[in-house]
């Protein structure tokens, strides 16, 4: 699951309009909402980037290679309460609903959080599994490379950038 900064604004429309329209919400001010949703998306990531770029030093620090990052991610962000990987839907979900109760234009929220979370999980899968088929793509420039060195990694983000600028992702 990866979150790309170019769904942001599509997501939250998205997932505001489906609370709206099912009833789940009531609100006057959907554009508002919206950016209440974008606001915990963004944070997301910016928290993420912090998380990866503390993993990374940690490798490091510890003369591991790269091949540990994953498991490195998971542990710092496992250290800041934070939900990567499958768990990010809930992290994510969780975070949103708290920004309803904490909203001024969330008037009334009529749904039991599981409900609002099946309907958000929904939405989320639909825009954030589009990184498996990025990754993939990514993946088959690089099948002449090693895995795991920083001249792949390197090279990964780079055609990574090359595929969301054409697609319209980043």
């Amino acid at each position: 699951m990866r979150l790309f900064r170019g769904k942001i604004p599509i997501i939250s429309a998205e997932i505001t309009r489906t609370l709206i329209e099912d009833g789940d919400i009531e609100s006057e001010h959907a554009e508002e909402v919206e950016l209440d949703i974008e606001a915990v998306l963004k944070e997301y990531l910016r928290t993420e980037d912090d998380i990866v770029e503390k993993a990374k030093d940690l490798l490091e620090k510890r003369s591991l290679s790269y091949s540990n990052f994953g498991k490195m991610k998971k542990q710092v962000a496992e250290q800041r309460a934070f939900g990567v990987g499958e768990d990010a839907y809930d992290y994510i979900m969780n975070q949103i609903i708290l920004s309803f109760m904490h909203s001024v234009h969330v008037e009334e929220i009529y749904s039991e959080d599981h409900e609002l979370k099946r309907k958000m999980r929904t939405v989320l899968k639909k825009h954030l599994e589009v990184d498996e088929e990025l990754d993939q793509e990514a993946r088959r420039h690089l099948k002449n490379m090693e895995e795991g060195t920083r001249a792949w990694e390197v090279e990964y983000q780079k055609v990574m950038g090359q595929i969301k600028r054409k697609k319209g992702l980043d």
